[in-house]
């Protein structure tokens, strides 16, 4: 049954622990009970709030996706082949597969917010992404509530993009997803460096998928702040992808810009670099800066207001623009 709540503050609810008040909430526990709720498709559905930035109140009702569940489909020697509920925690997932020797997630530890998030961004790190993995997406059309199912294909997977966030924004609410994970002969990906440099340090040289995990674990908190102790939501911004020729161009003026070649047209250039270049890493404005160990990571010193952070977001993607004539696009849902 779900809970209804008045003028509730969401600061426990987002990972930026931004203090704004929405006038309606509806805590879900099972998809179903989407049907009872008025306005549905005007909705704002928040898993774990850590993707998201609050600029200010909500008029509009706020649905907190309190789903659980975690199924087996299929199963053979190979694969097994699961169900999960949208509103589970993605990083406790990872961790139940690698617990029960389930292999493709381990690179993707640690990364905030709740199943129903992940194909939205498609979800990635050292190398892997959801779409990887991912053999469906169960929706529920929010007009209608008819069940809709997109295979892997139909999501549009691209880099942090999927259907959710262009033609299919804020018209389903994803009920579940279907992965298919290896049970043996796992194909591990430890080829980034820092998984590489982490492993060789610890002595592991035949590791395991938690060895992998841990790894994952140790580097992403040695380099991301606690979103419990300093409100933030990951990387604010897409490494963004330039054109080869573009990047040539900059390599005149600025011969130590960092890049890593796509194909024959295009690069990516990381946003972290790009920022930390022009002096905004570790640089604190009012209640608000950028993360002094990476400079990605946009942060709530406390009692930050959305605005701020938002302002700040504005001024660094014109500092890059003007410098390197590159657009940074934000990866946060700004509201």
């Amino acid at each position: 049954m779900s809970q209804h709540k008045t003028n509730l503050s969401l600061k426990k609810y987002n990972t930026f622990g931004l203090e704004v008040y929405a006038q309606n909430v509806v805590f879900l526990s099972q998809w179903q009970e989407l049907a009872d709720i008025e306005n549905r498709d005007n909705c704002l559905i928040l898993g774990g709030g850590s993707n998201v930035l609050f600029t200010q109140d909500l008029e509009q009702t706020v649905i907190i996706n309190q789903t659980k569940g975690i199924y087996t489909v299929a199963e053979d020697q190979d694969h097994v082949e699961l169900a999960i509920a949208s509103g589970e925690n993605w990083h406790q997932l990872v961790l139940w597969c690698i617990h029960r020797g389930y292999g493709g997630l381990e690179n993707m530890s640690l990364i905030p917010g709740s199943v129903g998030a992940a194909p939205m961004q498609n979800i990635g790190a050292y190398g892997a992404e959801i779409k990887d993995v991912l053999t469906y997406v169960e929706a529920i059309d929010l007009v209608s509530m008819n069940e809709v199912r997109f295979t892997n294909e139909e999501c549009k997977f691209g880099y942090r993009e999927s259907i959710f966030k262009k033609q299919a924004k804020g018209k389903y609410f994803i009920s579940s997803i279907g992965i298919k994970l290896t049970k043996r002969n796992h194909q591990l990906n430890t080829s980034y460096g820092d998984i590489e440099n982490h492993l060789k340090e610890q002595n592991i040289t035949a590791p395991t998928l938690a060895d992998v995990s841990n790894a994952v674990i140790a580097i992403r908190q040695s380099k991301l702040p606690d979103p419990a102790i300093l409100g933030n939501s990951g990387s604010f911004f897409k490494n963004p992808i330039i054109a080869t020729t573009h990047l040539a161009k900059l390599k005149i003026d600025f011969p130590e810009i960092k890049s890593y070649p796509l194909n024959e047209h295009q690069a990516k250039v990381p946003a972290g670099w790009l920022i930390e270049s022009l002096g905004w890493k570790g640089k604190q404005i009012g209640n608000t800066g950028s993360h002094a160990k990476q400079a990605l990571v946009l942060v709530n010193y406390g009692n930050a207001k959305g605005q701020e952070v938002y302002n700040l977001a504005k001024e660094i993607q014109k500092s890059v623009q003007n410098t390197y004539a590159i657009h940074l696009e934000m990866e946060v849902n700004v509201v």
